[in-house]
């Protein structure tokens, strides 16, 4: 770690801390996180549906692009919180790196319960490619992200087979699909949260990445921290094995002593030594997507 992450690492903590009495604490955090330079956001509460909570927010490159690839990033939260302006950190950074970003919010327990998250993931993915060329990006090479519960949202667009269907009603145009630290196999429903999102469900097989996953559908990034006791690795490690068993292209990543939150904080600039988490997505999306030049570490306060 840098030494000028080093100093700013305590101070980030206090501040949290701090300011959490008048906001998320994520989102405090957000608010005084260095952002990466070359990055903007360039629409803020668009709707892609009629639902307050069916907004989103697009980042782009600094300088001027076209048909720049696109990644749609999910927060995650148990599937009852979130809110899209803490990830502002999530947005600068993939958008330095030259992808045009979309981050939705969506529908939230107890409101709603499976599906009604995932199919708000999915319409903020239809609403991306068609008016994601207005911002720079390129309509055909959408890839999706999630931490998370984001992540199951997010590789649910690329497993189950009503998403992945191309030549079905609700076949979706994802390139590529990444999870970072998501819950693909958590059968029987025995915590909070999961009981709760998807109480009410007649066959709880087909919500289980790892039980649905099959031949059609776009490559898989999974990454995981092996110290993480919250979604534990094995549900990395047992949709890898599913999707690859089916022949999928998978790639795989374990981060030693990662935790569930440093899988997410090490996408934003303070933390970023953490884990490789950032630079390995990006470059499994240059990959996939193509056509995103390298970005740059630096910052900038400018939003």
């Amino acid at each position: 770690m840098s030494f000028l992450k080093t100093m700013w690492r305590a101070p980030a903590i206090a501040v949290l801390v701090a300011l959490a009495a008048g906001c998320t604490r994520l989102g405090a955090l957000d608010s005084v996180m260095p952002r990466d330079d070359g990055a903007r956001r360039v629409a803020r509460d668009a709707s892609y549906g009629t639902w307050p909570r069916q907004r989103l927010d697009v980042y782009a490159p600094r300088a001027p692009v076209a048909g720049a690839p696109v990644i749609v990033f999910i927060y995650g939260g148990s599937w009852d919180s979130g809110r899209r302006q803490d990830y502002g950190f999530v947005g600068h950074a993939l958008a330095a790196r030259g992808f045009v970003t979309v981050i939705p919010d969506y529908r939230l327990v107890p409101s709603v319960r499976y599906p009604a998250f995932v199919e708000d993931v999915a319409a903020a993915v239809r609403w991306t490619h068609d008016h994601i060329a207005r911002y720079g990006g390129d309509p055909a090479r959408i890839g999706v992200a999630g931490h998370s519960a984001g992540a199951y949202n997010a590789v649910m667009l690329g497993v189950a087979p009503r998403y992945t269907g191309a030549d079905g009603a609700e076949g979706l145009p994802v390139a590529a699909v990444a999870g970072l630290s998501g819950p693909y196999d958590f059968l029987p429903l025995d915590v909070r949260a999961t009981r709760r999102a998807f109480a009410g469900v007649a066959d709880l097989q087909a919500t289980q990445p790892v039980a649905i996953v099959g031949s059609r559908g776009p490559p898989l990034f999974l990454a995981t921290g092996t110290a993480d006791t919250t979604v534990k690795p094995r549900n990395t490690t047992a949709l890898a094995e599913r999707a690859r068993a089916q022949g999928r292209r998978v790639v795989v990543r374990r981060y030693a002593g990662a935790d569930h939150v440093d899988m997410l904080l090490s996408l934003g600039w303070w933390f970023r030594d953490d884990t490789a988490a950032l630079a390995d997505m990006t470059a499994f999306f240059r990959d996939t997507l193509g056509g995103a030049p390298e970005g740059s570490d630096g910052e900038t306060a400018t939003d």
